[in-house]
């Protein structure tokens, strides 16, 4: 039974690697969890409630001599010297701006795999540690300008007075961007959102900020999955919009980030000074160089006009309970991935995309960067021969007048020829058809769905041959036929109940 070590953070991160709940889960793999002293205090995850998960307490040398080691923040180098030699360790190590700590890592047969290069694919979304912590950190950052904003977000008519709602422009609608625009649109903030690809302004739109396109003839398409730099078109009109909306709104949240290199330059110095005192900035790319001209990674900072620019790097970090539960989901589900037994014995497989592109150091060896992943390249279409359609011929009015009278004869034929009385139930049939096609025939496509149309077609026929049953000498036959006309009605009726109430849901008039 192979051991896995849950260490204490260093001083300022306050999550931790696992939680009691996650703790059960990755013995439930088959592995021994031993988790150091007072690792999840600064989580509230007293030490009391990992014994009754059943890990256990132990110092902290010991808890970093397991063969397996789960962390948060990249372990430094004085963290590295007490690995056991060839451990694993995992942990969120920034592999492609941190060649030091890679280099750091690559000794001792040790294997280091990195949550923060997990590949934007479907199958590993349940691994995707960014996105996760995104979405805290976005909505960490809306919680942090309310703080700091001197008003309410939403607007309220009063006695004393209107109050106006506040106006937040969220630059980038990815994970973070979304989180954020949710979370200002429910305080009752206007909610404004830029981000290159086009295709997230219906995104945007469903949880109530309203999308700001930045025209120009270029298409965002990502072959990784994440952002990708953008061209000097698109930056030149954005900067025009971004000038015109500083001057504007209250709140600016900025969360573009491109991994590998150093975060766009959204917000310069003159549209920080164009701003009305007391609006709040929270730069959410500062650890990478900033959005924002002026901001300073980790520090809060007040220009001469009176803007409030936070570059907090710990968002995520300051729901550190929330954020410990999901990151230690994460590390569970990329545990499962690689103990396909359950046998608490881990095996590493690089023939796997996921496994491969995490691994950045494997016993001893630098295996970064990893083969590059393709999720949404454009696949190149084949040559098809073009054939021009035949023209369909309309039926002409002659042709449906030939069948309508046609129709009619044999109809004649029949009822002349047939017994009685199935004269009486072919006249019936037919006219109830007539009838019944044109009743729902007039009435508007758009109260019809197409399952609606069909259903209530066959209703109306119904309906119609049942009213005409009424008449009948015959008791049986007149219950049966009202039973009909009942059934049918609730038919018809419901499903135009169902379909106006339906409709109503998209409309953007009158919802009462």
């Amino acid at each position: 039974m192979t051991r896995i070590g849950i260490v204490a953070e260093q001083e300022g991160e306050t999550r931790v690697s696992a939680t009691p709940a996650t703790a059960a889960k990755l013995q439930d793999l088959g592995y021994e969890v031993v988790v150091e002293r007072g690792a999840g205090e600064r989580s509230a995850f007293p030490d009391t409630a990992y014994a009754e998960a059943g890990a256990l307490l132990v110092s902290g040398d010991e808890a970093w001599a397991a063969p397996i080691v789960l962390k948060v923040d990249a372990p430094t180098d004085a963290e590295i010297a007490r690995l056991a030699d060839g451990a694993t360790v995992v942990g969120l190590l920034s592999p492609a701006l941190r060649p030091e700590l890679r280099a750091a890592l690559a000794t001792r047969g040790i294997t280091a795999l990195a949550m923060d290069a997990v590949p934007r694919i479907s199958r590993a979304q349940s691994l995707d540690v960014l996105s996760s912590m995104a979405n805290i950190a976005g909505y960490r950052a809306v919680v942090e300008a309310a703080h700091e904003f001197g008003r309410f977000f939403t607007g309220q008519v009063t006695a004393a007075g209107k109050v106006p709602p506040a106006k937040v422009l969220v630059a980038g609608a990815g994970v973070a961007g979304l989180a954020a625009i949710g979370a200002a649109s429910s305080m009752g903030a206007i909610v404004r959102a830029t981000d290159p690809r086009p295709e997230v302004a219906d995104q945007v739109k469903s949880i109530g900020g309203s999308y700001l396109a930045v025209e120009v003839e270029e298409q965002m398409v990502s072959s990784d999955g994440y952002a990708k730099a953008t061209s000097e078109a698109y930056d030149a009109r954005a900067a025009e919009i971004y000038s015109e909306q500083a001057a504007d709104v209250d709140i600016v949240i900025t969360t573009a980030q491109i991994p590998g290199r150093a975060a766009p330059r959204l917000l310069t110095a003159a549209d920080v000074a164009s701003m009305k005192s007391g609006s709040v900035i929270i730069d959410m790319a500062a650890s990478s160089g900033g959005n924002v001209e002026g901001s300073v990674a980790g520090e809060r900072i007040v220009t001469e006009n009176g803007v409030i620019i936070l570059g907090y790097t710990d968002l995520a970090g300051r729901l550190p309970t929330q954020a410990s539960q999901l990151y230690g989901t994460n590390l569970v589900n990329l545990m499962k991935l690689l103990t396909p037994g359950k046998d608490g014995e881990m095996v590493l497989d690089f023939d796997d995309i996921v496994q491969r592109s995490v691994t950045i150091v494997r016993d001893g060896a630098e295996t970064w960067p990893p083969p590059p992943v393709q999720v949404s390249a454009a696949p190149v279409a084949a040559a098809v021969e073009v054939v021009a359609p035949e023209p369909k011929r309309a039926m002409g009015k002659g042709t449906k007048l030939a069948l309508g009278v046609l129709g009619g004869a044999a109809l004649i034929a029949i009822v002349a020829i047939a017994p009685a009385p199935l004269p009486q139930h072919f006249t019936v049939l037919a006219l109830s058809i007539v009838i019944g096609f044109y009743v729902i025939g007039k009435v508007a496509h758009a109260l019809h769905t197409p399952l609606m149309s069909v259903t209530n077609a066959i209703s109306g026929i119904i309906v119609v041959g049942a009213m005409l049953q009424l008449s009948s000498s015959n008791l049986v036959v007149q219950i049966l036929a009202g039973i009909a006309v009942l059934v049918a009605s609730i038919n018809i009726f419901g499903g135009f109940a169902v379909t106006r109430r339906m409709l109503r849901m998209f409309s953007k008039g009158d919802q009462r």
